[in-house]
């Protein structure tokens, strides 16, 4: 039986042995924090046809939000469904963070954002805000009004950012380059705000050796927190219709698979980066799901974690041995 002198204590402070974003808010807060997602009833450039129309191709926002969010139905009532929401599945919160995620939550003129953040702020036990959006959908303005905000609440600004690879973002008609969230990641951490990224492994096209050598790239990004998930495609989507006609192109995972891959990832990435989340649970809407079983992120973080104990390794194992300037092996 391991005795308390054995357990190892890890560069983030505690004995987890990835850098965990729960973690990051005991410490920050006391204690739990719980976000409660919002629909604003924000769109998208890339559905407007201001860049673009039909979204990215792997996009379908119902296959992952809530059912408390609604766009028709005001802030300040989804704050409180998504409270009582989570009071029956949770233990009780030190505080609560507005997450403002479907679509693209910065993309609007600034006195909309302005109402519809601080209607969020104003409730209680709000302690900040989670804004998620596009690379291409921020402004000097609006980052200067977030970091007003940060001096009394925690911000942070979550970018889709989903690949490294040009070619990829191009398949996907994402509406953007690479190039262009490394500027808002830059610009944002700048500002002193906290930054966040989200990336998908198994986007049409990629290689499981391109999604690993991701980690050298993501370990120089100015980042605070990742997210990071499988593929899963949705039904009524383009890349179901794309997988449909052409599923050799598609490095899908098994669960078995996904979590030997993202272990040996988790060795190569930074360790002062915060994750999220590793993968996403399944979808109802999937049309493709073998070998995952229906299970949920609660069991797939603790069978992920027994398997780090098992084989003695941690985020950033190897991160040391790398030139991370030239992402390569010494």
């Amino acid at each position: 039986m391991m005795q308390d002198s054995d357990i190892h204590t890890f560069p983030w402070g505690h004995e987890r042995r990835f850098n965990a974003y729960s973690n990051y808010f005991r410490k920050l807060f006391g204690g739990r924090v719980q976000k409660l997602s919002i629909d604003a009833g924000f769109t998208c450039p890339n559905r407007d046809g201001t860049i673009g129309t039909g979204g990215c191709s792997f996009c379908n926002n119902d296959a992952f939000s809530p059912s408390y969010c609604n766009a028709d139905t005001s802030i300040t009532k989804q704050i409180e469904k998504g409270i009582h929401f989570h009071s029956k599945r949770y233990r009780k919160s030190v505080a609560y963070l507005a997450y403002f995620q479907s679509y693209t939550n910065t993309y609007a003129e600034l006195d909309e954002l302005r109402r519809k953040y601080v209607e969020a702020l104003a409730y209680p036990g709000i302690a900040g805000l989670i804004i998620g959006t596009r690379p291409d959908c921020i402004s000097d303005v609006i980052l200067d009004y977030l970091a007003f905000l940060s001096s009394g609440y925690y911000i942070a600004v979550e970018y889709g950012v989903e690949s490294c690879y040009d070619r990829t973002l191009a398949r996907v008609n994402r509406g953007h380059d690479f190039e262009c969230s490394v500027s808002a990641l830059e610009k944002t951490a700048a500002k002193g705000i906290v930054t966040g990224a989200h990336f998908i492994f198994g986007l049409p096209g990629e290689s499981r050796e391109d999604m690993m050598n991701e980690a050298a790239i993501i370990s120089r990004l100015p980042v605070k927190t990742v997210k990071f998930h499988q593929l899963q495609i949705i039904a009524g989507t383009k890349m179901e219709e794309e997988y449909l006609n052409s599923p050799n192109d598609f490095e899908l995972f098994t669960w078995n698979e996904y979590r030997e891959f993202f272990i040996k990832f988790l060795e190569r990435l930074n360790p002062d980066i915060i994750v999220e989340r590793f993968t996403g649970e399944s979808s109802p809407h999937l049309i493709r799901n073998e070998g995952w079983g229906g299970l949920r992120s609660e069991e797939m973080t603790k069978l992920f974690e027994q398997r780090l104990e098992e084989i003695d390794t941690w985020q950033g194992r190897l991160y040391q041995a790398r030139d991370n300037e030239a992402g390569k092996e010494i």
